[in-house]
């Protein structure tokens, strides 16, 4: 097969991995735009993954159509209005930072505090069951533990994503090992190399957001 024929046969895919890219260069520099084009890339991967079989990663991604949505009103909604201090000191904090007195501000980067781990925790357990016996049992997935994997933490990464929760990027690291592993089994090239990427983007992420840590500190 030469490779004019192979990017036609797999334009759409191609697309979705570059589409992938895009979101999660946004993503580490905590840019709003990352949730448009976020719904654009799972848009895409509907179709890649329903041809491919994998239907957890397939049902993933209308998830993450709907966490979309729903993290762009988190990170523009941030914490509301700002509260703490006198008004005089929320005046000369306004000027400084270039905005007016009231403003709402963006959702900051946070830690993942110990009740909210034990929770997720519990979470990806519940959902990782479910999903594995249900492609167990009512479909013909070849992997259905490793989607499962895949699928359940990925639900627990977009939503801690979504809250600007620092420590997702460590779930990301998971995941794109164990993603890149799966789609080579099932030949999806161009996707094993997004998720090699996605990998090594990971560790970018974890650094430059903990930046903001230490900025907020």
């Amino acid at each position: 097969m030469n490779i004019s024929n192979w990017l036609h046969d797999n334009y759409i895919e191609i697309f979705g991995a570059l589409a992938g890219i895009i979101y999660v260069v946004l993503e580490i520099r905590q840019n709003l735009w990352l949730w448009p084009v976020g719904i654009i890339t799972s848009a895409v991967y509907i179709w890649v993954f329903f041809t491919g079989k994998l239907y957890a990663d397939m049902s993933l991604q209308g998830y993450y159509l709907v966490i979309s949505v729903m993290g762009w009103y988190w990170w523009v909604r941030g914490s509301g209005l700002r509260a703490q201090g006198s008004g005089q000191e929320i005046v000369t904090k306004s000027r400084l930072e270039g905005r007016q007195e009231g403003e709402r501000e963006g959702l900051a980067v946070s830690r993942v505090k110990c009740r909210t781990g034990v929770a997720l925790a519990l979470m990806f357990v519940l959902i990782f069951t479910l999903v594995w016996q249900v492609l167990d049992r009512f479909t013909d997935s070849p992997v259905p533990a490793w989607d499962s994997f895949i699928t359940s933490l990925s639900v627990i990464a977009t939503w801690m994503l979504a809250r600007k929760i620092y420590e997702h990027w460590y779930l990301w690291v998971v995941v794109n090992i164990a993603a890149a592993i799966l789609f080579f089994t099932r030949e999806l090239y161009p996707t094993v190399i997004l998720y090699i990427v996605y990998c090594a983007m990971s560790f970018a992420g974890l650094a430059e957001w903990k930046k903001s840590l230490k900025n907020q500190s």
